[in-house]
């Protein structure tokens, strides 16, 4: 099994390669250059792995959420290249990327990711290891700090930029619940490649055309004038 995945979600942007159980990836924090930088990523991690583009079965792309230009340049480069290789599209989710991590690198087997979602609100999942993967208790979605859904049990590990931006009302709130807390990163491709295999061997890649973007808002620029006057 051969898979390219990539991300362009938030600040940073990401290629990584799964061959036959090996993994090579770049990262990079570039805001506004992922345009100039996912490219030369993919084909830097391609070269690395001794592949071309033809040679992997599919290739997975972060659909969000996150930034919305971000999300729109990470699917539309996924489609593109997969059009041209002839090849299917996973998609994956970002939180579900940082919740890989905070296993990887922390341990956590019981992760609240969150990503600043700008207008005083984050994206939010709360994902449980299982099976070998992260599995998404609930529903990913977009809320207020102080409305972010609190768990029943303890020993929860926070990853994400949200928990920094939002630093006074997430971590006073959840004080209690937390094991540790990671505001530092961000969503990562390399971190993609075990939902990708998952996805794969679950047959849950789609034609690229079907690939879509996760944005969580029903409409991505309402304004804090029309936010409020929605309130009651």
């Amino acid at each position: 099994m051969k898979l390219l995945a990539i991300d362009t979600s938030t600040e940073a942007c990401s290629a990584a390669v799964y061959a036959d159980g090996a993994s090579f990836s770049e990262f990079e924090l570039t805001p506004r250059a992922h345009t100039q930088l996912i490219l030369p990523m993919v084909d830097k991690v391609l070269s690395t792995a001794g592949l071309r583009l033809q040679d992997v079965d599919a290739i997975a792309v972060g659909q969000g959420p996150g930034a919305f230009t971000g999300i729109r340049i990470g699917v539309g480069v996924a489609q593109g290249l997969a059009m041209a290789a002839d090849k299917p599209v996973i998609t994956l989710s970002t939180l579900a990327a940082l919740a890989q991590q905070a296993y990887a690198q922390h341990g956590a087997v019981q992760v609240l990711a969150a990503l600043d979602a700008r207008m005083g609100e984050v994206y939010w999942g709360q994902y449980v290891w299982q099976d070998g993967l992260m599995q998404l208790q609930g529903e990913e979605q977009v809320c207020a700090p102080a409305d972010a859904p609190m768990p029943a049990s303890d020993g929860w590990f926070a990853i994400g930029h949200g928990w920094s931006a939002y630093a006074d009302t997430l971590q006073a709130r959840f004080a209690g619940k937390l094991t540790g807390v990671d505001t530092e990163s961000l969503p990562a491709a390399e971190f993609m490649l075990p939902l990708a295999v998952a996805g794969w061997q679950a047959d849950k890649a789609v034609a690229p055309e079907e690939a879509q973007p996760v944005y969580l808002r029903n409409k991505i620029a309402l304004t804090t004038k029309e936010r409020m006057a929605g309130k009651p």
